[in-house]
């Protein structure tokens, strides 16, 4: 009387039940995906989850997925905060921005600095960060209580140690006084760094820096705070590995850092074979 035979009424019925479980499966999926990065958004999810989708034989697509987040209220929504964390106003040197309209080819070839701040039950902690502008690893990292020079100096420090490469370096920040004071300013000129800042307290011109933060507080739940600063300093380096070598890039082609870095390599590696 409808149209549909019996048989296609309890196909479209099995179907609809195989369907479900397989959701449930991808929702699993997430989560345990979320359980690492929580706020990680659904275009990164997807790349991450499509092997494993294949290998389950599970037809999901992206925009697909993004419906089903929705109908689980899954999606990430975004927050908004602000601190500040620069000041700018004092006597110390300042220094031109060397980067405006570079472009960046390769790993080490430009570093950008910000301090951000990290809400705990006693009150502010100042995490500062060196990134490498071209791979997006995190280089060098420090939280400490106050927002003395110290913190920027020992995440510099960090990621001197952790420098790969020793050719010509170009090191960004903001005019913040802590990256103007002479100890830091006099580390980088040792180990003949290029020293360029921003030049009129726009964040535009330290987006790269800008944007890590970012991600790291909203998508590993920072921004919620801690109960204290050593469990701050605890999750900060967890989340901060697991940035570093499991989180895709939309910069990067939607690879992690270690494997854009590779292939960065593997093709200059082949350019001088060719030559």
């Amino acid at each position: 009387m409808l149209g549909y035979t019996k048989q296609a009424y309890y196909k479209h019925k099995a179907d609809r039940l195989e369907r479900r479980k397989d959701l449930i499966q991808v929702r699993e999926m997430v989560m345990r995906i979320r359980s690492k990065m929580p706020r990680l958004g659904t275009r990164k999810l997807y790349y991450l989850l499509k092997d494993e989708l294949d290998a389950r034989d599970i037809k999901i697509g992206r925009d697909v997925l993004f419906n089903f987040l929705r109908a689980e209220q899954l999606l990430i929504r975004p927050r908004h905060c602000y601190t500040k964390t620069t000041d700018s106003k004092h006597w110390m040197k300042k220094y031109p921005n060397l980067i405006i309209d570079m472009q960046i080819t390769r790993p080490e070839q430009v570093w950008v600095s910000d301090i951000t701040y990290i809400k705990t039950a006693s009150g502010n902690s100042y995490l500062s960060l060196v990134t490498d502008a071209y791979s997006k690893k995190t280089m060098g990292y420090a939280l400490l209580e106050n927002l003395s020079a110290a913190g920027p100096l020992n995440a510099l420090n960090m990621a001197l140690k952790n420098r790969k490469y020793k050719r010509a370096l170009i090191h960004h920040s903001d005019r913040g006084l802590q990256y103007c004071s002479g100890e830091y300013v006099q580390k980088l000129k040792d180990y003949h760094i290029d020293i360029s800042m921003t030049q009129n307290g726009d964040p535009y011109e330290n987006a790269i820096a800008e944007r890590i933060n970012g991600i790291l507080k909203y998508e590993f739940l920072w921004i919620d705070g801690f109960k204290n600063h050593l469990q701050a300093i605890e999750v900060i380096k967890q989340s901060i590995g697991i940035y570093n070598q499991e989180r895709p890039h939309l910069s990067c082609q939607m690879m992690t850092r270690k494997q854009h870095i590779i292939n960065k390599e593997s093709k200059e590696n082949c350019g001088i074979k060719k030559s």
